[in-house]
């Protein structure tokens, strides 16, 4: 796959995540083409490891989604612990 196509699907797979993971996501566009391309590597580990996908195989379009939502769930996870310090004026 290209450049342009795996950025595409990254973008598209990172939107589909912030939409089906509870929660407020106030990420941009950069971040969310990012998450959807680490969803990609993280659900082809995830695949990987039970048995979904050897090693010379791409994560398809539901392993990508699951890796993002998981990313998406463990940032939600840490920012509900630490959230930003307030802006004092």
């Amino acid at each position: 796959m290209s450049i342009i196509g795996t950025i595409f699907l990254g973008f598209i797979v990172g939107m589909f995540a912030r939409v089906l993971v509870p929660g407020k996501n106030p990420i941009g566009c950069l971040l969310t083409v990012i998450l959807g391309i680490c969803g990609a590597a993280i659900g082809k580990m995830i695949g990987e490891a039970i048995g979904i996908y050897q090693g010379n195989q791409n994560a398809g379009f539901f392993m990508s989604l699951v890796g993002a939502m998981t990313i998406l769930y463990v940032h939600n996870l840490i920012v509900k612990r630490h959230p930003p310090p307030f802006d004092q004026k």
